[in-house]
């Protein structure tokens, strides 16, 4: 599998590092209850097909990935970076 990284280019999977689902960078705020921290750190869903994940770049510029993937086939469907996709959705 090859993984592109919007500022290294097209690498090897044995590059990165998976970091969980895209859904850690909506970490619950510090006032957030227990039951709302609760759900973030335990509760995660296992969907086939289309998903958001993040992945580090550890064996090049370290950057912090936002990558969709097809978990049945594992296509790479695309690419950003973690930081300018959280900017983008806030």
């Amino acid at each position: 599998m090859r993984i592109t990284c919007p500022l290294c280019g097209d690498r090897d999977l044995r590059e990165f590092t998976y970091g969980g689902a895209a859904v850690y960078m909506d970490r619950p705020g510090a006032d957030a209850d227990l039951d709302a921290l609760d759900a973030y750190l335990h509760l995660r869903d296992n969907p086939a097909g289309p998903t958001e994940e993040l992945w580090s770049h550890d064996m090049g510029c370290r950057a912090w990935l936002k990558v969709r993937r097809d978990t049945v086939t594992h296509e790479i469907l695309g690419t950003a970076l973690a930081a300018e996709a959280k900017r983008g959705a806030g």
